[in-house]
């Protein structure tokens, strides 16, 4: 509430609110970054894939796309699981939110043109880690594929 009225009154967006977005954004990175290194590589299609949708998904600059990558991929490459990310998607995403995550991934998994095994094992249980259900994790699926022009 207090943090609402400072934004109101001062037009400027509380601290906290800024760090909590920098955090999902990363905890967003990461996991695509995650999905990107399940199969024999993280090649040039993955990484553009990638930033593709990170730009438009935070509506991000080219430079701030690659800042964001940057930290990703730093915070993954110390990371020895992906459980905090998925916290932090489950605390600050609605169900809507978590079902465009799950898009996203499907896009990276599909980005060289097939799904690796392990590729899918991985969407598939991060859509399980934060609550989107098989129905929705499929018609995700269904939207890339079509949206790419590939079958399953």
């Amino acid at each position: 509430m207090i943090g609402r009225l400072i934004e109101i009154f001062t037009g400027q967006a509380p601290q906290h609110r800024h760090a909590r977005s920098d955090e999902l954004q990363v905890a967003v990175a990461a996991l695509l970054i995650e999905a990107a290194r399940t199969d024999a590589g993280f090649d040039t299609a993955e990484r553009t894939m990638i930033r593709d949708l990170l730009a438009r998904r935070f509506d991000l600059a080219p430079a701030e796309t690659e800042r964001l990558l940057r930290a990703a991929g730093d915070a993954q490459d110390r990371s020895v699981e992906m459980y905090r990310y998925i916290r932090r998607i489950t605390d600050g995403y609605d169900a809507e939110e978590r079902i465009e995550l799950i898009e996203m991934l499907w896009d990276v998994a599909y980005a060289d043109g097939t799904l690796d095994p392990q590729e899918d094992a991985l969407v598939r249980r991060i859509a399980g880690l934060v609550h989107v259900s098989d129905r929705e994790r499929g018609a995700a699926r269904k939207r890339v594929l079509a949206r790419r022009r590939l079958t399953a």
